[in-house]
């Protein structure tokens, strides 16, 4: 399986992440059985890297699939972990949290990666995000916790998700971080116009991203002329590359040079499979910008 780097210097990722935020109490609720299960088929068919945060499951999911490490413990050194702390929300288990918040602050990070350390039944976790931007927060003392992490061995390298430029400079200006965690998708073009993608090109910095089907809104027929449109660009472009729909959508975003490495949200190995053939495909410029305009439903200026 190839693996990709994020940044020179850095941890190297499978060409997909396997993300579990449906897999808990927000989705399948998988028993032990079954995130066992899910995690031997990811890894055997070379998906190693596993996309967590705190929040998830309304603080749930990490515990989960810590008790599947607990089962089989060997599982840990196949796999790379992902978490992200930073989001407050008012949770059963979170009583101290009245509204959702974000949070920054030394003391809360340090908190949260403990929890997620317990959680997770594991030592150290590979790649810690911040989930978003606290616009309270002070660079210098994210720096500051991320070098304590980093010396103490409980977290190995660090990043940001849903971040803006600035904020992402303004972070990785006084600490280096090796990914951005975006939301990119044929239904959320932004990325590709707002400079995200052109920041971490410029930096060698590979993103990761979020909800790349776009919530499947592409997999339901639209019936707007614009809808009818771009559902005849993905089946004429779905027949030309003998991809189906979702697999296309992938093919997409990785023509782009920055090297976007999707999070797949399945809870369904096959479906990880099918996304792994795209890596046998390359897209022609001309049908990428085919899609990109059918997606913003007007032709390039």
């Amino acid at each position: 399986m190839r693996q990709t780097s994020l940044s020179k210097n850095s941890i190297e990722f499978s060409p997909y992440l396997v993300g579990t935020m449906r897999l808990g109490k927000w989705g399948e609720n998988f028993n032990t059985k079954q995130w066992i299960n899910f995690i031997e088929e990811s890894i055997a068919i070379g998906l190693k890297d596993f996309d967590h945060a705190d929040i998830y499951g309304d603080y749930t999911t990490e515990a989960d699939f810590g008790k599947a490490l607990k089962e089989k413990p060997y599982l840990r050194e196949e796999m790379q972990i992902t978490t992200k702390c930073g989001i407050r929300m008012p949770a059963e288990n979170r009583p101290k949290n009245k509204l959702k918040s974000y949070d920054s602050g030394e003391q809360y990070i340090l908190q949260s990666v403990e929890n997620s350390l317990r959680n997770l039944r594991t030592d150290y976790i590979d790649v810690l995000l911040l989930h978003r931007p606290d616009f309270l927060m002070n660079p210098n003392e994210i720096a500051e916790t991320f070098e304590k992490l980093k010396d103490d061995g409980k977290v190995r390298f660090f990043g940001v998700s849903n971040f803006t430029t600035s904020q992402f400079e303004m972070i990785n200006s006084v600490f280096p971080l090796v990914t951005h965690q975006i939301e990119a998708s044929l239904s959320h073009l932004d990325p590709f116009e707002d400079g995200s993608l052109d920041q971490l090109l410029m930096k060698n910095i590979r993103p990761t991203a979020w909800s790349p089907l776009g919530g499947g809104h592409f997999m339901h027929k639209g019936n707007s002329k614009s809808e009818q449109e771009l559902n005849t660009t993905l089946k004429n472009l779905s027949e030309k590359y003998e991809l189906n729909t979702a697999q296309l959508m992938l093919l997409f975003l990785k023509k782009h040079p920055s090297g976007i490495i999707p999070v797949l949200g399945t809870s369904k190995p096959e479906r990880l499979e099918e996304a792994l053939k795209v890596e046998t495909k390359t897209m022609e410029k001309e049908d990428w910008y085919a899609l990109y305009s059918a997606a913003k439903g007007e032709e390039l200026p």
